[in-house]
């Protein structure tokens, strides 16, 4: 019971002591909250993106195979599916049609793609949320609705009107914002597409395993192909996610780095009135190991406290506040712009990590000065 009541005691000075100094502390906590917060912030909103771009992607087939003229994307011939389809392992392939409109009205651009539930209702489209906003039917400050008719002028330079049938459902806006389902006889009108060409080719094989040598395969048969693997897609996105939070801690590095000197600057003294204290405290019969418990708890009252808020803060601001300081930068830019609540994944190793880099370090720099200050004669400490 003397050790128990021993460390309540310490805590009890150890929150006076606090108090004591409260203006200095708040300072030190909001500065070194706003660190953590966005820190803990870029962590969250990149960690929660790749994983949200993980699970759209698993629906994904499995590899598409694409046409390439003079190092870009062409369109494939539609007359390749039967000799990929003969190569053992592959279990379907189907033609895709796919690609993007310009709409100078509202200065965007929009994804089109052949639904195929749409081809037996020629002159419909199911469209985003992103796009009923973005009127395109002139009506100014006035979403786009069921019925409403839309035109889109052709690639021979007719004008094709087409009646919006749906909205597609706001829980998919993170990939549908842009997008425009239409039948595949209007596809192929707007954009002055052959009936046998297609944008590019998808494929089911029979075993995962055997995705690589399949690919090979199709490009042995037909040079000009590219095959995309899910897998290949997946990490460019982990790559890409990777490098925009990368950017992100690029710009926050003289924050943190100012926090750094203030850690540093912790470390390299005490104030006179804090000396003070020590000295009286080991004049009185506090031994040095309770003075440096003492400054272990102050030390670690700050940084947790810091460090929770500032966790909490950033929970707040990318799960409930769309990331308002950071979207323009990890999310991409567009005319159109996804409005999206991220579905919270938060890691383990990234919390610990941020935990070790900033509440560890702080707790001990406030320790070493302390230790210093403990081990000489109190006499001369408070005459200081």
């Amino acid at each position: 019971m003397g050790a128990i009541e021993k460390q309540r005691n310490i805590l009890d000075f150890t929150l006076s002591s606090l108090g004591r100094r409260k203006g200095k502390n708040i300072a030190l906590v909001v500065v070194y909250t706003f660190v953590i917060f966005l820190l803990a912030s870029v962590l969250f909103f990149t960690h929660s993106l790749k994983k949200e771009a993980f699970l759209i992607l698993q629906d994904a087939p499995e590899m598409t195979v694409q046409r390439l003229l003079a190092g870009r994307q062409d369109l494939i011939p539609t007359h390749y599916i039967d000799t990929i389809r003969q190569i053992r392992g592959v279990q379907s392939v189907a033609p895709r049609l796919w690609g993007y409109y310009y709409d100078a009205m509202s200065g965007a651009n929009y994804t089109l793609m052949v639904n195929a539930e749409l081809n037996d209702r020629a002159g419909e489209i199911i469209i985003g949320n992103g796009v009923s906003m973005r009127s395109m039917s002139g009506k100014r400050n006035q979403a786009l609705r069921r019925n409403d008719i839309i035109p889109f002028k052709t690639y021979d330079g007719s004008v094709l009107t087409l009646k919006v049938r749906g909205l597609l459902p706001f829980a998919s806006e993170l990939v549908t914002a842009d997008l425009i389902l239409v039948s595949e006889a209007d596809f192929r009108k707007l954009f002055s597409i052959a009936n046998d060409q297609a944008t590019d080719l998808v494929l089911n094989v029979r075993n995962a395993k055997e995705l690589s040598t399949i690919a090979a395969k199709i490009t042995q048969i037909h040079p000009d192909t590219r095959p995309i693997l899910r897998e290949e897609i997946l990490r460019t996105y982990d790559a890409v996610f990777d490098w925009r939070g990368g950017v992100i801690f690029m710009v926050l590095s003289g924050v943190f780095f100012a926090f750094i000197i203030l850690a540093w600057d912790k470390a390299t003294g005490l104030s006179a009135e804090e000396k003070r204290e020590i000295g009286i405290l080991k004049a009185i019969g506090w031994e040095t190991s309770d003075i440096l418990l003492m400054k272990f708890w102050e030390g670690s009252a700050v940084s947790m406290a810091a460090f929770f808020m500032g966790i909490f803060l950033a929970y707040l601001h990318i799960f409930l506040a769309s990331s308002i300081l950071f979207e323009p930068v990890l999310k991409g830019w567009s005319v159109l712009y996804p409005s999206f609540r991220l579905t919270p994944y938060i890691s383990v190793y990234h919390i610990a990590t941020l935990f070790f880099l900033t509440v560890i370090p702080y707790t001990v720099v406030t320790i070493v000065p302390s230790w210093r200050s403990a081990t000489i004669d109190p006499d001369s400490v408070m005459r200081m």
